[in-house]
C-alpha cells in the first residue's frame, strides 16, 4: 500500500481530482453543490485544500459527478 509523504497528501489528489472531473462535465462549483445538497462555498474550500470532508459528503459528491470512487481517489 502507497504511504502519502504528508498528511493532506489524500486530501489534495482527491481535490484536484474533484475540479478536474467537475470541469470536464461543465459544471460550476455551484451546480455540483446543489446536485449534491451542499454549498458551493464547502465545494470551493475542499477544492483549494482548505477544508476535509467527511464520507458521507464524499458520497454525495460521487454521486452529483456521476463517477466512482476510484475516479476521485487515484494518484
Amino acid at each position: 500500500m502507497k504511504k502519502y509523504s504528508g498528511e493532506d497528501d489524500l486530501i489534495l489528489i482527491i481535490a484536484a481530482n474533484l475540479r478536474k472531473i467537475r470541469s470536464s462535465k461543465g459544471l460550476t462549483q455551484e451546480e455540483l453543490g446543489f446536485r449534491c445538497g451542499i454549498s458551493k462555498n464547502y465545494i470551493s474550500d475542499f477544492e483549494r485544500g482548505r477544508r476535509n470532508i467527511t464520507i458521507k459528503i464524499l458520497q454525495k459528491l460521487i454521486e452529483g459527478l456521476e463517477t466512482t470512487p476510484q475516479e476521485l481517489l487515484k494518484a
